[in-house]
């Protein structure tokens, strides 16, 4: 008997009610016997087939009858599911079942990057308290390569709602430009032990004979810091990682503390007389761009050069709709809102409120204010009104307006870019066709400040070589019409940049900011000296006025007075 087909040479007979029991692949299964018609009506052919007794194939439900074990039923429902029949799988099936399994696992961790690398983190951290440990290792070490950082996590990578997190992380980057010494490396500790490589860390920093001259002023000449981070919440895409844009997705730090060293740092003749353009960040593949970055509980003391007093910058939080390496400074500009205190000074960001229907509103506003800063920040290697003030805070309020971003196309920008298409081929007419040579017109980013100084004492500058011949005459103006207001300064400033000059900004210098704001103050400046002379000049002549006019009728008055004594 194979495969239910039963070969014979001798004539079949067969009883009312017998039943015979067929083995099929492993299982004993009871069927009623089927003989072949009699041999009047078979059809004509060939006599050894007409002599073969045939079997219908066993039902699922017979098979799972006969079934004697659980992996049995198991197998059977298997191949039922799949092939529809109990039969052994053959080698197109086989092939196909591993296409379909290595496709499925490629889709998953392409759309389900983290999903996929919790679940291996969660299966592994139950073989195996070794390979957890690795495996978060090498992902630390993936993550801190391009910031060349110095990582200590007091507990392994743990799989939470969807997300990775790193729990007690030391993050530290000091000089590691020793000679066979490498700090760019993660690895696994105690609170205690980050402390005692930070303690080493600075250690090493003073001792100039393991120093290597050879290595790169930049490496040197950097701010450094060494943080603890609560919790680091991460998620991954692969599809940012195929794009070019790092590993990450979204960002969640929480509980950050820590020092902030910039004694370091420092500003040779030559990198002072550069434009900002030429100390832009050039931008890397694989430059992460998280689309969601959140920051929560931050507080660190910064220690600047010059031996400036320590203070603290905090965060309370801060909430960014995307963070790029490339555009740091302008991502924090556009963060959906943010809140803190720079030394002692509270700040906000948010967006603006506005009830106008123009379609200048599909522009994203947002509103920067900080209040009572002191005025040492702003007077510290400053050339202009700021180099001029020795006393006194500020109150910096800054409407700002940005394009709008490109990536989220909504109906009122398609609406919009219509309209002044429209606009535009009106004024030009029909006759002019546009070329592919035009230039298009600059992205701009539009910056309305308004700057308000509190009880502020200046001084005239013992060196203004800096300064032009015109600049240099209204430096004693300036510095008198401000001894000369007693409670506050008003001044309103209008800066507009254009979009490319954010591009490898990472602070107000580096784009140029700064500069722009110090220029647009010392005109503020100029505008209300002028003003205050046109009205004392006013004054005097209302002044002269009213004393002729007073002359005159003291005069009259005599005249009368000695007509009456007449």
């Amino acid at each position: 008997m194979i495969r239910g087909l039963v070969h014979t040479h001798f004539p079949l007979y067969t009883f009312p009610g017998r039943n015979i029991w067929v083995k099929t692949h492993g299982l004993l299964l009871r069927r009623p016997h089927v003989s072949v018609p009699p041999p009047t009506v078979r059809p004509p052919g060939n006599p050894h087939l007409q002599r073969i007794t045939y079997f219908h194939a066993p039902s699922k439900v017979e098979l799972l009858s006969a079934a004697t074990s659980l992996y049995q039923r198991l197998k059977i429902r298997f191949k039922f599911a799949t092939i529809r029949q109990y039969r052994a799988f053959t080698a197109d099936e086989i092939s196909a079942f591993f296409t379909w399994i290595l496709a499925g696992h490629v889709l998953w961790i392409v759309v389900g990057t983290t999903t996929f690398v919790s679940l291996a983190i969660a299966a592994i951290n139950t073989v195996s308290a070794q390979v957890p440990e690795f495996l978060a290792r090498s992902v630390g070490n993936y993550l801190t390569r391009q910031s060349g950082i110095t990582v200590i996590f007091e507990s392994a990578i743990v799989p939470k709602s969807g997300k990775i997190q790193l729990n007690k992380v030391f993050a530290s980057k000091r000089l590691n430009r020793i000679r066979g010494r490498s700090y760019g490396t993660m690895k696994k500790g105690s609170p205690m032990a980050a402390a005692t490589a930070a303690a080493t860390l600075v250690r090493t920093e003073v001792d100039y004979q393991d120093w290597d001259f050879e290595a790169e002023a930049e490496d040197v000449n950097c701010t450094q810091f060494d943080l603890t981070i609560d919790t680091v919440d991460v998620t991954l895409s692969f599809m940012n990682w195929w794009n070019g844009k790092g590993l990450l997705h979204d960002v969640e730090i929480k509980g950050v503390r820590g020092v902030v060293d910039r004694t370091h740092v420092s500003w040779t003749g030559e990198e002072q007389s550069k434009f900002p353009k030429e100390l832009l960040r050039v931008h890397r593949e694989g430059d992460f761009e998280i689309q969601s970055f959140r920051l929560e509980d931050l507080l660190v003391t910064v220690l600047q050069p010059n031996s400036f007093r320590p203070f603290q910058i905090s965060i309370f939080s801060c909430e960014l709709p995307r963070l790029r390496k490339q555009w740091m400074f302008y991502d924090f500009l556009c963060a959906n809102s943010m809140s803190g205190s720079y030394d002692g000074s509270l700040f906000t960001l948010h967006p603006r409120q506005s009830q106008s229907t123009s379609l200048t509103s599909t522009r994203q506003t947002s509103r920067f204010r900080i209040d009572d800063v002191k005025i040492d920040h702003l007077n510290r290697d400053i050339s202009g009104p700021f180099g001029w003030i020795r006393s006194g805070t500020a109150d910096f309020t800054a409407d700002m307006i940005f394009p709008p971003n490109p990536g989220k196309a909504t109906l009122i920008n398609i609406l919009q870019d219509i309209i002044e298409n429209i606009e535009r081929n009106t004024q030009l007419g029909f006759t002019q066709l546009p070329t592919s040579t035009e230039e298009k017109d600059p992205v701009l980013v539009v910056f309305d400040l308004r700057v308000q100084l509190n009880n502020v004492k200046a001084a005239v500058p013992y060196l203004t070589s800096d300064l032009s011949y015109t600049n240099n005459a209204l430096v004693r103006p300036i510095v008198a019409f401000i001894n000369s207001q007693r409670t506050f300064i008003p001044l309103n400033c209008h800066v507009v940049k254009p979009l490319s000059e954010f591009d490898g900004a990472w602070g107000v210098c580096d784009c140029g900011l700064l500069r722009d704001v110090s220029d647009k103050v010392y005109e503020a400046f100029v505008r209300n000296v002028r003003d205050d002379q046109v009205r004392r000049r006013r004054l005097q002549k209302v002044g002269m006025w009213s004393l002729r006019l007073l002359g005159l009728q003291l005069m009259m008055a005599m005249n009368r007075t000695s007509f009456a004594g007449h």
